[in-house]
Parts: structure tokens; sequence; C-alpha cells
């Protein structure tokens, strides 16, 4: 599949030891992000997974999950880093590798029920994934699946998605190195 050949990895970064996935370099190509979309179309619009909306992690997947939204005809719910929603909203926070983060949603964007697809480039440790799932669960939203343009299988986020009973969706994975 050509969408793997056209993500850039880039050695050493955030720090030594670590091969950076870049998805730029695939959503920028007007053909890689092509298929991106018309993949994940074709995945959600046979309606074997039902959802109600569409919920982006920021900020890559603001990308993907706006354009599905449109192609599946569904709204899109942000989920943002903390201090950049305007209205009421709830956040989480969760533990990185070195310190936590937040992330915050709107209180009003999900009501009890609601079936969601969560959406994101990648899946490395899972926590922001988790840590997303976990407002949306806080609002009584229901995760009716994960997708991801990448997984990195050998960093523990897709065991740790299994382990809480979630279901997710990878496009491409790239395992070891």
């Amino acid at each position: 599949m050509p969408i793997k050949s056209k993500i850039r990895t880039i050695p050493d970064h955030p720090k030594k030891g670590i091969m950076f996935r870049d998805i730029t370099t695939l959503i920028k190509d007007p053909v890689g992000f092509r298929l991106v979309i018309d993949n994940f179309t074709q995945r959600y619009i046979k309606g074997d997974i039902e959802f109600d909306v569409i919920v982006g992690i920021e900020s890559r997947g603001f990308i993907i999950g706006g354009a599905l939204s449109y192609t599946l005809g569904k709204g899109f719910v942000p989920i943002r880093k903390a201090g950049k929603l305007p209205a009421e909203k709830i956040s989480h926070e969760y533990a990185l590798e070195y310190g936590t983060d937040k992330i915050e949603i709107h209180k009003d964007a999900i009501k009890k029920g609601t079936k969601v697809l969560l959406v994101d480039d990648l899946l490395a440790t899972g926590g922001t994934a988790l840590a997303s799932a976990a407002l949306i669960e806080k609002l009584g939203g229901i995760i009716s699946e994960m997708a991801f343009i990448v997984d990195l299988p050998d960093v523990g986020g897709s065991k740790k998605l299994k382990e809480k009973g979630y279901k997710f969706y990878a496009l491409t994975e790239f395992e070891g190195d």
C-alpha cells in the first residue's frame, strides 16, 4: 500500500533513539491524502460500525476527522489541549513519558448515549487515545471504534487499547526500529 511509503521517518526526534513517523508528507501528497480519506470512508460508510459523531484529537486528528465528517455526513467534535476551548468544558490529565498533559472537550459536545468514532493520526503509547476516550465516556458517550493512520505496535498502545476493550483500526503500522 503506498500510504506507508509516503510517511517520512525522522530519526532521533524528539529525542535520541526515537524514529518519528511524520504524516505531513502523506497528507501534503494529494494522492496520499485521498488514499487515507477514501480508505477510512469505505470502512465506515458500510455501516458495520455505528456512530453518531466523529471526534478528532488535536491536532492531526482534526485534519482526518474533518475530512471524514464531510465524506460520511457526520458532525465533528474536537478534543483540544488545555486552554483552547472557549465554552464550558471538562478536562482529563494523563501521564506522559516525562510529566503530564491535559486535554479538554466542551461539556455539551457529547450527549449521553452518543456513539463516537475517535480519530487521530498515530497510535503510539495510547495515552492520548485513552485520555480522549475517558473524556468522551465522562460525558456519557460510547466509543464505537478508534481510527488511526499509523499504529506503532512495539510501543504498546494497541495492546493497552485491546486490554481496555476498545476496538481500533489502523491503515498501516511500523514495527521495530
